[in-house]
């Protein structure tokens, strides 16, 4: 953890990486076994640099192309547990109104599941027991609310399973396949962990989390008797536990003082849970299942990173396990338990093996009010500190920034940026004290922790006080417009991807099926009916005469999350108030640039900005062919 104050001396800065290597389509990533062990599918661009789901037979060199996806690529997929078939989710240039489709390894022929038009589904459970059907849920019947619905991987047929009164958000199905548990939100801004006994019986409540405090479940165990959940009642981080169904008592099964349980590793066929995750500065697993100790022990000798379990066998005899690093591709390695082997199946992206990448430091300070903020910091090969820096702040709130492999990290110190990336109260991870004090916190204490970070870094002598940028999607393209409007002399520029300006309209805007959290996010941002005063303080739009510094903005027209409109009226602000601003509206993206070729017009737009602002160094802007970017600069408005 480097918290002291140190001096870095560079001769130069590294030769430029293309962006097309750093936001180009990998070259093959997410690999996974089919259940018989015999086949292995992976996502790899086809001859049209379009992203598609790949075959080959363990063993045998063939790849078999089993997509054909014409634009968008796919990104999500999933065997079933029939051998021959795979699911994949897509959407229509980023509406997120995702369709299931079947596509058959030995035909090749692709079905829509949910041919429902401006219907989302999501994909409940799959079990191997019953492996021609799949729970799912459809807002078929209603835009606001997901019913469930079981589905006929055969045929097709989508037949009512249960109803949602209108506030569940999940959905757990038993051993038998049939579904026992959910979780429902609920009008204080909190949820209820919800059970009945069989299909024919009304929902129970097993227990209630307030607004400040979370949970869920994760799985029944095999005879149905016991329900996996975690939660953070009666503790500050959340705990995994097993609840017993008969006398409710629960039993602690794995929990860290600071830290939330992060991933849950089950075995393939028995309902028994074998080793949980903790994130702190890293990954760091906890082995509840003394039959995978040995397995996991040969897995950290293989090459230095972190490691994860990403597909295995129903025999439990093969497994694919990734290795993320902080400055190289994902490497993917077939591990097979018997002989303890690995072997490296192939990695996301080889020409990043032998470029001039640079590590990721985990880094803490304390914030004016006292708590310990994390983050991590990257450092730019050649130059001299203090360096021009951006300052790049997550989505969500209620996710986190971890190490490890980022392209716009890399990009950004290749191009002689430090990258500061925080973790500021409201990420998740850190223990539910840490979520809370973020709460009606937007552009203020939250706001506070990004700009003593830094101070911090000038204070280290790492940051040129005059070279600073702030950068983000989502929320941080929020956090993006509050520091250039509520502290409009600490950045130099900033560059804000989806993110909203008004948090009345944003929260008047969200899709329909979001309703039910609607409480939860009155309680964390602020009451759009008793509070829009507040919102509107809050909101960087109102203050658009304060800003000083120059604004680049990209925006996805079908975002059904931050709306076009939350980026074109803070657009049409800085224009009527003289203030410069450059937007590019992207016409077939969403909440985000899914397209390459998107990818690659934005940041190169990008990189010109901030070269023009913090003196980096930057890679001409050759055209690039098939983005959708309609770009508009003011006040000089240079339209192309």
């Amino acid at each position: 953890m480097t918290t002291t104050s140190e001096t870095h001396t560079y001769t130069q800065l590294p030769p430029l990486i293309p962006r097309q290597i750093l936001f180009g389509n990998p070259e093959r990533v997410s690999p996974k076994l089919s259940p018989d062990g015999k086949y292995l599918a992976y996502i790899a661009p086809d001859e049209k640099n379009v992203l598609q789901v790949w075959l080959k037979t363990i063993g045998e060199e063939k790849e078999t192309q089993l997509t054909n996806d014409k634009k968008r690529g796919i990104r999500m997929y999933f065997w079933t547990y029939n051998p021959e078939q795979l699911i994949y989710l897509q959407d229509s240039d980023g509406d997120e109104n995702f369709h299931l489709y079947s596509v058959n390894i030995n035909t090749n022929i692709v079905r829509d599941l949910t041919p429902f038009q401006g219907v989302k589904a999501q994909p409940i459970e799959f079990d191997r027991e019953y492996p021609d059907e799949a729970l799912i849920a459809l807002n078929l019947n209603s835009p606001e609310k997901f019913d469930v619905y079981r589905l006929n991987l055969k045929n097709g047929a989508v037949e009512f399973e249960t109803e949602n009164p209108g506030n569940i958000v999940s959905w757990t199905a038993d051993p038998q396949f049939k579904i026992r548990v959910a979780v429902a939100a609920t009008p204080d801004g909190g949820s209820d962990l919800l059970y009945r006994e069989n299909v024919d019986q009304d929902w129970q409540v097993l227990r209630h989390w307030g607004p400040d405090d979370g949970g869920g479940a994760i799985d029944f165990d095999d005879e149905g008797k016991t329900l996996y959940i975690i939660g953070s009642h009666d503790a500050n981080a959340e705990r995994l536990l097993a609840l017993d169904l008969a006398t409710k008592e629960e039993t602690v099964i794995a929990a860290d003082e600071k830290y939330d349980v992060g991933g849950v590793v089950m075995h393939p066929t028995k309902r028994v849970i074998q080793a949980v995750s903790f994130y702190k500065d890293k990954l760091e697993w906890q082995i509840l299942d003394e039959n995978i100790a040995e397995d996991f022990a040969n897995l950290g000798k293989v090459r230095s990173g972190e490691y994860s379990i990403t597909s295995r066998d129903l025999a439990d005899k093969n497994w694919i396990v990734a290795y993320l690093t902080d400055n190289g591709p994902v490497y993917y390695y077939f591990y097979n338990r018997e002989t303890k082997e690995s072997k490296l199946l192939f990695s996301s992206q080889p020409k990043l093996e032998d470029l001039p990448l640079v590590p990721m430091r985990s880094v803490a300070y304390q914030s004016r009010d006292g708590m310990t903020i994390h983050g991590y910091l990257t450092l730019p090969m050649g130059g001299e500190t203090p360096v021009p820096t951006v300052l790049l702040v997550h989505g969500g709130p209620w996710a986190r920034d971890t190490w490890g492999y980022s392209s716009t990290v890399q990009w950004l110190a290749n191009r002689g940026y430090a990258v500061m990336q925080i973790n500021y109260r409201g990420s998740t991870g850190y223990g539910k004290d840490f979520v809370n004090a973020a709460n009606r916190e937007w552009a203020g204490t939250m706001h506070d922790d990004l700009i003593d970070g830094v101070n911090w870094l000038i204070d280290q002598g790492i940051s040129d006080p005059n070279k600073i940028a702030i950068m983000g999607g989502s929320y941080g393209g929020y956090a993006t417009l509050v520091g250039l409007t509520f502290t409009p002399d600490v950045f130099t520029c900033g560059v804000d991807i989806v993110g909203p300006s008004n948090l009345i309209t944003l929260m008047k805007s969200i899709p329909p099926y979001w309703k039910p959290m609607m409480a939860m996010f009155q309680h964390r941002v602020g009451n759009l009916e008793t509070e829009e005063e507040f919102l509107k303080s809050r909101s960087p739009l109102f203050q658009v005469d304060k800003i000083e510094k120059p604004l680049l903005i990209g925006q996805g027209a079908n975002d059904p999350r931050v709306k076009q409109a939350e980026s074109e009226q803070i657009v049409e602000a800085m224009k009527q108030n003289d203030k410069p601003v450059e937007y590019v509206l992207y016409t077939d993206e969403g909440h985000g640039f899914a397209r390459p070729e998107n990818r690659l017009h934005f940041y190169a737009i990008a990189e010109e900005f901030l070269a023009k602002y913090l003196g980096g160094q930057f890679e001409s802007v050759d055209k690039v062919e098939g983005h959708s970017g309609i770009v508009q600069r003011y006040p000089d408005n240079d339209n192309n």
